[in-house]
């Protein structure tokens, strides 16, 4: 099975790169990102701490929407000339009608594919990096930056110009060659930009490497590798045109999901918003054991009167997911004046309010035991006075489709909120989860194709 599924995916592999529209998309991105350079001078404001600031913030916001749409569309190509073109021209039949199980084929095709758009994606997110490096051109005095211009060309002309002596005089196959000297030289391209400087002076190629954006750049790989399991489902029963449709529409529905269905998922209402939050121990300020204090200072004044007694919850988000505090509990009506009503065995846990004036107020971990707790209250967190409430059906709609936005990190980047690694992590098991869903959906639906 093994050597079946690499045969089968180095075949759809060497098949794919052959296809012109896999070059011609390739260097129409890298055209596009220069007109970004040209086309995105209005600024975005200045944040100096960022690794985008200013114009840069539109660029990086316009290229890698350029570089998605065009991942998206491969894709769909690839797919349809991997699958349903073989099926229409019963090519298939030759692969099936030998020992080869339908699973392998699918599994086998979906590799080769996989390959070829992630060597696409490689270039073209390159060629995004290098647009970044260079910046906005905000008026014609702005001076070029001839490392990246110099190296960027250099790499396309050796890999083209190579590609056709080798197709004039050995002849090698025009696009396969050139997207396989492209890739390598593209990236010798870039480490040389991150060595030498706008003046052409050697600089720390940490100078210009923003990991963050390199981040971003491997979660929308990630997001395009779910696009193509999804068009192979699609082209096991349906032709060019139609699996494109569904690609698209696919594509629109995962960057829309969260409006149409994720706002529906999680319920609940925020009343305030933290301003500040102080211990009331020093000594005491992880907020997670029965007695501890926390002082907040609002940013407004909460929707709602707050009393003394009222349970708290909070978060990171407006509409209550996740909550940093786990747990269901209602208002409390013991005695606060009384230790043993607060903390002493048989208390319920719960987050309360014991002190409200104005802005400031206090919220007391209370119970025999203690409500879990992420972390104290921060800044930026919102309040609320009920757990969050889940609708099952709107959850399950919302599960079932892929969702594109844990993959766009341009807001996080944009607005300076390092992505942790394990936020990465989650995105890599997330994106398996899917593209394995997908292929189960396209072995299903090509195991009773005929194809004959």
């Amino acid at each position: 099975m093994i050597v079946q599924t690499y045969t089968i995916a180095r075949n759809t592999f060497v098949e794919s790169v052959r296809q012109p529209f896999v070059l011609i998309l390739i260097l129409i991105s890298g055209v596009l990102q220069l007109f970004n350079t040209w086309n995105s001078n209005f600024s975005m404001g200045q944040m100096d701490s960022s690794e985008v600031s200013g114009d840069t913030k539109l660029l990086f916001d316009i290229g890698l929407a350029t570089v998605f749409v065009v991942g998206t569309l491969l894709a769909g190509f690839l797919a349809t000339a991997a699958m349903s073109r073989e099926i229409e021209n019963k090519t298939v039949l030759t692969i099936i009608s030998k020992p080869v199980s339908r699973p392998v084929l699918v599994l086998g095709k979906y590799l080769g594919v996989t390959i070829a758009i992630l060597a696409s994606m490689i270039v073209m997110l390159v060629f995004l990096h290098m647009a970044l490096r260079h910046g906005v051109m905000s008026t014609t005095a702005d001076d070029l930056d001839g490392p990246v211009i110099t190296f960027s060309l250099l790499a396309i002309f050796l890999s083209v110009s190579l590609a056709g002596w080798c197709n004039f005089f050995y002849g090698w196959n025009f696009p396969q060659t050139s997207v396989g000297l492209l890739v390598p030289l593209i990236i010798v391209a870039w480490f040389g930009t991150l060595f030498i400087g706008k003046g052409w002076h050697l600089q720390n190629p940490l100078t210009d490497l923003r990991p963050q954006i390199v981040l971003a750049s491997l979660c929308l790989g990630l997001a395009v590798l779910v696009l193509c399991a999804v068009a192979l489902a699609a082209s096991t029963r349906l032709g060019q045109v139609a699996t494109i449709v569904v690609c698209l529409g696919v594509f629109v529905a995962s960057l829309l999901s969260n409006y149409f269905i994720g706002r529906h998922v999680f319920t609940n209402d925020f009343i305030a918003v933290v301003a500040k939050s102080t211990p009331d121990d020093p000594e005491r300020t992880t907020f997670a054991q029965p007695g501890d204090v926390q002082r907040l200072t609002l940013q407004q004044a909460p929707t709602r009167p707050l009393a003394v007694g009222d349970a708290i919850f909070f978060g990171p988000t407006p509409n209550g997911f996740p909550l940093s505090t786990h747990g269901s509990f209602g208002r409390f009506e013991g005695d606060m004046t009384e230790l043993r009503s607060i903390i002493g065995p048989g208390v319920p846990s719960a987050v309360i309010v014991t002190e409200v004036d104005g802005l400031d107020l206090a919220i007391r971990n209370i119970g025999e035991l203690p409500v879990r707790i992420d972390g104290p209250p921060a800044r930026g967190d919102y309040l609320f006075t009920q757990p969050t409430r889940i609708n099952p059906v709107a959850l399950g709609l919302w599960g079932g489709i892929p969702n594109m936005q844990f993959y766009w990190l341009l807001d996080a980047v944009s607005q300076n909120r390092p992505v942790p690694p394990a936020y990465f992590g989650l995105t890599i098991l997330y994106t398996f989860s899917q593209v394995g869903v997908f292929l189960s959906l396209a072995m299903i639906l090509f195991q009773r194709r005929d194809v004959g």
